[in-house]
């Protein structure tokens, strides 16, 4: 215990927001600029680059994605699962809000915002991957920007851990049926051979080379360790960035005709976050967690792992899909709406603390 605690704190402390993520937005928009004017410029370039496919996969894409995935999953470990037995209330708080509420919540904001009220201001050809987007990345729990939320409210290092492990562990087989029955109650389909194809090329591989790398690196020693997620700490966000260029060098026609459509989208994204945050925090709140737990509950419950919902998006739908528009419209507001919410449970810690109190 005494060790997993120490090794949980260790990475706790390293999760503080580098350039790179504290200014997330702003590369993500300059990406947004870039990408369309490319796409504008060079045409025939990325055209070339979109018939670089094998098996639907798109290759400098996949390669992209792998090498935005792979370091994060190296930081997970997942022998911290049979520590959850200690903080079971948070556990149980942020497993019903992941599992059984976001992706329920967004299915039903996507239904109500892209095929009802939003309908009329939309392409009618992209209503159905606008909500197959939203959903994707409803269903998928953030793995890697946990771990600087929970540094930013003093979350505990333990729970967040054993939490994100414990969420990958789920999404290895959860995944796939869970989008399959919502796109299927969207009336959306999908072929179940390319949703396996995307959860065994951007779930089980990547956690599989991440596992082994992450042992090698172990068996050099802890300093090792850390000086390799130093190292590599860049290149996930790295990838992204490359990725959206290429996302939005082929959505930039349809963004130039239509560029209200992401201020459209962003708002069941932001509706969402914002209700499942605050149903983690006063569930926590109600059952008596500790505000170290709450915390990292709430932020865990609400923030997705936009990565792994780019990179089904763009298997199941295309490049140039309304789907992965839509992930990557939640990559656009993850961080400013998240660091919001990191204020917010950090300015109602009395609020929080007075209801405890009052309880006992």
């Amino acid at each position: 215990m005494g060790a997993q605690t120490q090794v949980a704190e260790k990475q706790s402390a390293g999760s503080t927001m580098g350039v790179f993520e504290r200014y997330l937005t702003v590369w993500v928009f300059l990406c947004i600029v870039a990408g369309i004017a490319l796409g504008q410029f060079l045409p025939a370039l990325f055209q070339a680059i979109a018939r670089l496919e094998l098996a639907r996969v798109n290759l400098p894409v996949g390669l992209l994605i792998w090498v935005m995935i792979i370091p994060m999953l190296v930081k997970v470990d997942f022998s911290a699962i049979h520590e959850m037995r200690q903080q079971m209330r948070g556990i149980g708080v942020t497993l019903f809000v992941n599992w059984l509420v976001k992706p329920f919540s967004m299915a039903l904001l996507g239904w109500l915002f892209i095929r009802q009220l939003f309908a009329p201001w939309l392409p009618a050809e992209q209503i159905d991957s606008y909500i197959a987007g939203l959903i994707l990345l409803a269903a998928a729990p953030c793995t890697a920007m946990v771990f600087v939320w929970s540094r930013l409210t003093g979350g505990h290092p333990l729970f967040t851990l054993t939490q994100v492990a414990l969420n990958d562990s789920i999404m290895l087989f959860a995944f796939a049926p869970l989008v399959a029955l919502l796109l299927g109650l969207s009336a959306i389909t999908v072929p179940w051979d390319t949703l396996i194809t995307s959860v065994v090329l951007y779930i089980v591989v990547p956690v599989i080379l991440a596992q082994l790398w992450r042992r090698r690196l172990l068996a050099a020693g802890q300093a090792a360790f850390d000086a390799a997620m130093a190292k590599i700490g860049p290149w996930s966000i790295s990838a992204l960035l490359a990725t959206l260029v290429l996302l939005f060098a082929f959505q930039g026609e349809a963004i130039l005709r239509q560029p209200l459509i992401i201020a459209l989208l962003a708002v069941p994204i932001l509706i969402q976050v914002f209700f499942n945050s605050a149903l983690a925090y006063w569930l926590n709140r109600a059952l008596g967690v500790k505000h170290e737990v709450a915390c990292p509950s709430a932020l865990i419950g609400a923030s997705n792992f936009f990565e792994l919902a780019v990179a089904a998006a763009i298997s199941l739908f295309g490049l140039n899909s309304g789907a992965a528009l839509a992930t990557v419209v939640g990559v656009l507001i993850e961080v400013p709406v998240m660091l919001l919410v990191v204020r917010v449970v950090n300015n109602t810690k009395s609020w929080y603390e007075q209801g405890q109190i009052a309880r006992g």
